[in-house]
């Protein structure tokens, strides 16, 4: 079981595109998205909350995703979920993307919503958690905030581009952020080529062996 939590932080695709492929691998996903994710998903997507299952109903719409079967989401006031306990057997969490905001919160350990509820509980449970901070510049508060959760035991992953994978449409470099969580997860994808691979494609193009 792998949380997946969207926050209210640009780039919300990053979040919807590691759900679709967590369950086209099969793997169970309990998902949260917050009030303000919904609100950026509305301005960046086109998409309206809208139903009891708001997120089934978007990933259903995108058609992008084998199976919903093994979806479960989750309110972000809903602190009856498994997720806001350390008895859930959830193993790893990614926060995708994670705004300021939610990252001081699991920084500071101020659990007030599910999203930094379940951040507090997989630090405390010695779990994966990935966090995907969506922000540029840094500010130094921002910065002391990612090296307090890297000393906790969390891994900071910004969504750096890799032009090694020469990407040609955002879907690209959606993939290629996507893929670099995934790696982390310990799930196999083919949404980029390593860069070994990439190393091996150039020195059969060009017959150029790799340096050792």
């Amino acid at each position: 079981m792998i949380a997946v939590a969207i926050t209210g932080a640009s780039g919300p695709i990053l979040g919807i595109r590691l759900i679709e492929e967590l369950l086209n691998s099969g793997k169970p996903v309990y998902a949260v998205v917050s009030d303000a994710a919904w609100s950026v998903i509305a301005h960046e997507l086109s998409y309206r909350k809208a139903g009891p299952a708001p997120l089934a109903a978007l990933l259903s719409k995108r058609g992008r995703t084998s199976s919903l079967k093994l979806l479960k989401e989750f309110d972000s006031h809903d602190f009856f979920s498994p997720l806001a306990s350390g008895s859930s057997p959830f193993e790893a969490m990614a926060v995708a993307p994670c705004s300021m905001k939610t990252l001081s919160a699991a920084a500071s350990g101020y659990a007030d919503s599910l999203i930094t509820r379940a951040c507090d509980v997989a630090l405390k449970e010695k779990r994966k958690l990935i966090l995907v901070p969506r922000e540029t510049p840094l500010s130094a508060i921002h910065l002391e905030n990612m090296l307090k959760l890297s000393r906790a035991g969390a891994v900071i992953l910004p969504p750096v581009l890799g032009f090694y994978s020469r990407p040609g449409t955002i879907d690209d470099m959606v993939d290629f952020v996507t893929g670099k969580i995934l790696n982390l997860l310990g799930v196999k994808h083919r949404l980029f080529k390593s860069w070994e691979e990439q190393a091996s494609a150039t020195a059969a193009k060009t017959g150029k062996r790799k340096a050792p």
